[in-house]
């Protein structure tokens, strides 16, 4: 099976500072990945890699069997949909959904002079329908939910069929319903065997929908585990990432952590 991603020593950098060290990783393309970590574990470091938004400071990165530093990274970027917080605040607010989802197809946020064809269109609806927000098609993106938001850019981020889709914790700042109904929805994608290859980074194994196949856990830079998800997500391997004892629990398709309380002193005569 074809690696859609394969880092070897992967070292990041800045100053005195190492954001990413000795980094080695595989995805291959039937693998839907989870990476979890705390703040600053280099989560989002390594997102910038994977979009090839960043290169690293030493070490080998190989994205869809092209390596960073040998590809020209314009080509390569359309290969792989991303959704983000960043590229949130960068659509334009008056924007229609359904041209936020078409304009996918030249790599703009936003309606310019470009001309779309009628299966563009076609293609932009299904994945609308698919995301459930084609009753929103002409809404304008500064009126949506915090949770339409988020599946116009789960549909935006497939419009152009991508090899690799990398998902930068999509359900930060829904309630319980929108969070919910979101897990739901990507749940179907990791299920779908013709989904692309997949990456969610998120802080909370409760955002993990069901169809995940493994887990990174990252912390301070560096790997405390990675592998099959139900390998990894373990109390040993949650507790050493976070630095907290804690107690995992998996029912029915979804993941849980609580802290772990410690023993209460017996009561006295």
């Amino acid at each position: 099976m074809a690696a859609v991603i394969d880092l070897e020593g992967v070292v990041v950098q800045r100053g005195q500072s190492l954001l990413l060290h000795d980094l080695t990783w595989r995805v291959d393309e039937a693998d839907r990945w989870v990476v979890i970590g705390p703040n600053g574990a280099g989560k989002t470091t390594l997102l910038s890699i994977l979009a090839a938004q960043m290169h690293p400071t030493r070490g080998r990165v190989s994205l869809l069997g092209d390596q960073l530093g040998l590809v020209d990274v314009f080509e390569l970027r359309p290969r792989i949909g991303v959704t983000s917080s960043a590229i949130a605040e960068r659509i334009p607010r008056g924007e229609a959904v359904r041209d936020i989802v078409v304009s996918a197809s030249y790599s703009v946020l936003g309606r310019w002079r470009e001309s779309y064809a009628s299966v563009d269109y076609q293609r932009a609806g299904e994945l609308m329908a698919q995301l459930r927000v084609d009753h929103l098609a002409d809404r304008t993106f500064g009126t949506l939910s915090e949770g339409e938001r988020k599946r116009v850019q789960i549909a935006r981020a497939l419009m152009t069929d991508p090899e690799l889709l990398l998902l930068d914790e999509p359900a930060a700042g829904l309630d319980l319903t929108g969070r919910e109904a979101l897990v739901g929805t990507l749940s179907d994608i990791c299920l779908d065997a013709y989904a692309p290859a997949t990456v969610l980074v998120t802080h909370h194994i409760e955002e993990i929908p069901e169809g995940i196949t493994h887990a990174l856990l990252l912390r301070q830079g560096g790997v405390t585990a990675a592998g099959p998800i139900h390998e990894v997500l373990t109390d040993e391997t949650l507790s050493r990432t976070f630095d907290l004892p804690l107690s995992i629990t998996y029912d029915e398709g979804r993941w849980s952590a609580r802290a772990k309380r410690p023993p209460r002193a017996a009561e006295s005569d």
